[in-house]
């Protein structure tokens, strides 16, 4: 385990969404999507079963365990955000030769960049907490499935801006609302500073996805 990531593990709180979360649907109107809702269900959910108490201030650990911080509730987060990581660079793969708007060029390749070196420090993390454990794909209905992967396949000419435009916008939203429900309960100051610059980053992406392209001005 990488001694940066060995703190002692915080109680987690009470089971149940974060109240900025729930303040910020309210306000905003906005429906979250169906596998958002799961995803952040199974992040709660599994938040309250698997972290144990924690012992006493100045209690030395239990034999045969460690204070390792990459556990509970930041390995769920941190395995769907790897399987929605994969996803984000598979979009933009699909895209990124065809797409005919300079911001959204400059901006997909911005998006490769970056959460490909995520997803190696996330799998490096998740490698460290667990060397068994693999991060799966997490259920992405209801935000860039199989359906609009096909939408960006077959898309032509200006569409493909605006097809990755509405997909995109959907998938990176997701992102930042599981970033923001991770960020009261992480327990890694690692894990709580990555889920802090996804909830800006992608919340600025669908910013700027938003505004009209300047052909449409």
């Amino acid at each position: 385990m990488d001694p940066d990531l060995t703190v002692r593990v915080r109680p987690v709180p009470a089971c149940a969404a974060p109240a900025t979360a729930r303040r910020g649907d309210r306000a905003t109107g906005r429906r979250r999507p169906a596998g958002v809702a799961a995803l952040l269900g199974l992040l709660l959910v599994t938040g309250c079963a698997a972290d144990p108490a924690p012992p006493p201030a100045g209690a030395p650990a239990p034999a045969g365990t460690a204070s390792a911080a990459v556990r509970g509730l930041d390995v769920v987060f941190l395995t769907m955000m790897v399987a929605h990581t994969e996803r984000t660079l598979e979009i933009v793969r699909l895209v990124r030769d065809r797409l005919t708007d300079g911001e959204l060029r400059t901006l997909v390749a911005a998006i490769e960049t970056t959460e490909s070196d995520e997803l190696a420090t996330m799998r490096g993390w998740l490698r460290a907490a667990d060397p068994a454990a693999t991060a799966g794909r997490h259920d992405h209905a209801g935000h860039a499935d199989a359906a609009d992967l096909d939408k960006l396949r077959s898309a032509t000419g200006a569409d493909v801006d605006r097809v990755l435009r509405e997909v995109l916008s959907a998938h990176q939203q997701a992102a930042a609302d599981l970033a923001r429900a991770h960020r009261a309960t992480a327990v890694a100051p690692e894990v709580a500073d990555l889920a802090r610059r996804v909830e800006q980053s992608r919340t600025a992406q669908v910013e700027l996805m938003a505004r009209r392209p300047a052909a449409d001005r």
